[in-house]
């Protein structure tokens, strides 16, 4: 491992150190037991093609450039830290940012995949923030829906030769809002309104998370592209090598 793969490893632990320990809560991530056992199963088994990918996208990078290894590991831990810090929201739940942006950009959403299943399972186990009846569920909407809404932006941004560190924040902004209204409809398909149904359930739910989860959306996509700068600072050679160039400007 190079010096400089060794200074961003020290600080991607540096920042899990003084972040990563959260007290428990309900947060955004959909609790044990919320969903039918049916919806558990359909949203387990939807994810599965999805995972099949990621994995198969993961071994790929791994055996054409064995230096993106660093690189991927920090994204997940940037997944994990920043995922975990909760912020209390009305009516006694919990928003929080969901860090997938950054892998996506980087790496293609397919590997954010499983990057994001891997956390949220430590989550769920760990810090009982979701759970595993619900892995699937929160599967799909934090780590495959937002990650692939946040890579099409960004190479959308890049084919119209939008700023790069503009179409970093708009991607993972964008992507942190994605997940949180695919949640959403999930709730309200599991728990549709007596009067309005499943639409009238998911402008709830979507409400519910509405203001504290805008301006964390915000937050994410300005963080996310502090740390592309950081990357082009110490490790653009690694960012070369699995892709990432500067013809964004």
């Amino acid at each position: 491992m190079s010096k400089k793969e060794k200074r961003i490893m020290k600080l991607a632990v540096a920042f899990a150190l003084a972040f990563g320990i959260v007290p428990s809560a309900f947060a955004m991530h959909i609790m044990e037991g919320y969903l039918p056992v049916g919806y558990c199963i359909a949203w387990g088994a939807l994810c599965v093609p999805f995972l099949a990918a990621g994995f198969f996208s993961m071994k790929k990078t791994m055996k054409e450039n064995r230096r993106a290894m660093t690189i991927l590991a920090m994204s997940g831990a940037f997944i994990f830290v920043i995922s975990s810090l909760k912020i209390p929201s009305v009516t006694g739940s919990c928003s929080h940012m969901t860090g997938t942006g950054l892998g996506a950009i980087l790496f293609g959403p397919s590997a954010v995949s499983i990057l994001g299943m891997i956390v949220l399972i430590f989550q769920a186990i760990l810090l009982a923030h979701g759970g595993l009846t619900t892995l699937g569920a929160n599967t799909f909407s934090m780590a495959i829906a937002g990650p692939f809404l946040s890579f099409g932006i960004y190479q959308l941004c890049k084919a119209l030769k939008v700023n790069k560190y503009v179409s970093v924040f708009l991607a993972a902004m964008l992507g942190d809002l994605f997940t949180y209204c695919i949640t959403s409809i999930q709730l309200a398909l599991a728990y549709p309104s007596e009067v309005g149904g499943v639409g009238a359930s998911a402008v709830k739910f979507l409400g519910v998370f509405a203001p504290t989860q805008v301006p964390l959306a915000v937050i994410e996509g300005i963080l996310t592209a502090i740390i592309i700068m950081t990357l082009e600072t110490y490790a653009l050679p690694e960012l070369k090598a699995i892709g990432f160039k500067k013809e964004v400007r």
